[in-house]
């Protein structure tokens, strides 16, 4: 009996370590079909978890209370299992170049209990080469197994969309893949229990993890070619929203637009793969020119808010600039890469102190990341110029009057309004006699 029937039986669970935004809707999908166990170092999340609240908000409390997976922050429990899933974070460091120390510290403390016929699968964003150069090492040393022998490796990169409630886990196609092909096909059957979409069988490790790297860099470069034209037409007077409204109307249009591009995916893969094209000696120019240009973006927007603040005769040191999100994304707690912490410190050195308001991030989260305070609506009023910087849901629902409430009794035209997402209508905002700029 092979390692996929003992889980289906219940002979052998399987251990999900990390249970972030990737690990732990995996986590509580399988624990609808098989015994998972759910492991974090974070002591407190998993204080959360076991209370029925899910912080990420990916699956929802009630989730959370009815699911089945065991959660411990006791790495002894890992002995358990047999089919291990790492859902680790892989950020960069301040040079941009791979930030490799949670996957590898992971490897290390998954390592010290792991025991034979296990198959150890990496979920985590890494270049071509981590898995079996970086991890496969770190795994033999602290278990003394041998890989090949002992235990088996794979790679499945994750795919999961925050806050994204269309594109779920269970739909969208898993990329997998093994060392040999007698562990892919016990890895994509594993997968296959709860991916509904079915699976893609890669032809190495190595090509999944490139796969990962490069679905996100190619639409890193497609948002950095949007950006580079709202940034010229800004100058030629053009509205951008309006030439892709246009452009849109062609059969084979992409339909991307511009905005911030920060998170944990998108801002952060590309340089994986550039990091690792440049250590073999070839230097990546567009995708390098792309990575530039989107992180270019929150000083175009932070300059383009002073400008917005004395066109409408403000002072700007004394201008209250309240910004409406601080999530990299909408409808998503996350707060990691927000580009719009960047604009903020652009905003900084005209000694302005921006008003954060986000009720979807953790204020704890952000004071530890940033070192900045989210402030409660009731201090969003008596604004010079407010910045709707994310699209939530309850953002997108408020109209113009009510955005119009926060602002300081004065006339229309120094009402500055900055719609980074266009969200607005904007012939209503400018009928409405407002100085209105967006993205």
């Amino acid at each position: 009996m092979g390692l996929y029937e003992k889980i289906v039986s219940g002979d052998e669970k399987i251990a999900l370590i990390g249970l972030g935004y990737v690990g732990m809707p995996i986590a509580v999908a399988f624990a609808k079909k098989v015994k998972v166990i759910g492991f974090d170092l974070n002591a407190e999340k998993i204080d959360k978890y076991s209370r029925g609240i899910d912080p990420t908000k990916e699956v929802g409390d009630d989730a959370i209370k009815n699911t089945t997976v065991e959660f411990t922050s006791d790495p002894l429990r890992l002995k358990e299992a047999r089919f291990h899933i790492v859902a680790v974070p892989t950020p960069i460091n301040l040079d941009k170049t791979p930030d490799l120390h949670p996957v590898e510290s992971a490897s290390a403390l998954l390592g010290k209990n792991l025991t034979k016929g296990s198959i150890v699968v990496y979920e985590s964003t890494v270049y071509p080469g981590v898995t079996e150069d970086v991890c496969v090492p770190i795994l033999e040393k602290e278990s003394g197994l041998k890989c090949g022998v002992d235990f088996k490796v794979g790679y499945s990169p994750e795919r999961i969309n925050p806050g994204d409630k269309l594109h779920r886990l269970e739909n969208i196609k898993k990329i997998v893949s093994g060392m040999d092909d007698e562990t892919l096909d016990e890895i994509a059957k594993v997968y296959e229990l709860v991916i509904k979409a079915g699976v893609h069988r890669a032809g190495s490790i190595k090509v999944a993890e490139a796969a990962k790297v490069v679905e996100n860099s190619q639409r890193d470069i497609n948002i950095a070619f949007i950006n580079e034209l709202a940034m010229a037409f800004d100058k030629m007077g053009i509205d951008t929203s309006e030439v892709i409204d246009a452009m849109d109307t062609k059969w084979n249009a992409l339909g991307f637009r511009p905005g911030l591009v920060g998170g944990h995916c998108i801002g952060v893969d590309p340089y994986y793969f550039i990091y690792e094209a440049e250590k073999l000696g070839y230097h990546s120019r567009l995708i390098s020119s792309g990575r530039q240009i989107n992180d270019d973006m929150p000083s175009f927007v932070g300059d383009n808010i002073i400008k917005q603040l004395v066109l409408a005769n403000k002072q700007v040191r004394q201008a209250k600039v309240v910004f409406f999100g601080v999530t990299f994304k909408e409808n998503c707690p996350d707060v990691r890469n927000s580009k719009v912490m960047e604009i903020v410190k652009c905003l900084e050195q005209y000694k302005i102190r921006p008003v954060l308001i986000d009720p979807s991030a953790d204020p704890a989260e952000v004071e530890r990341s940033y070192g900045l305070k989210l402030s409660d609506v009731k201090e969003a009023y008596d604004a010079d110029c407010i910045v709707i910087a994310v699209a939530h849901e309850e953002y997108r629902a408020m109209t113009l009057k009510e955005w119009d409430g926060f602002f300081k009794t004065c006339d229309n035209s120094q009402k500055v309004i900055i719609d980074i997402k266009s969200i607005l209508k904007k012939d209503e905002v400018l009928s409405g006699g407002y100085r209105y700029w967006r993205l």
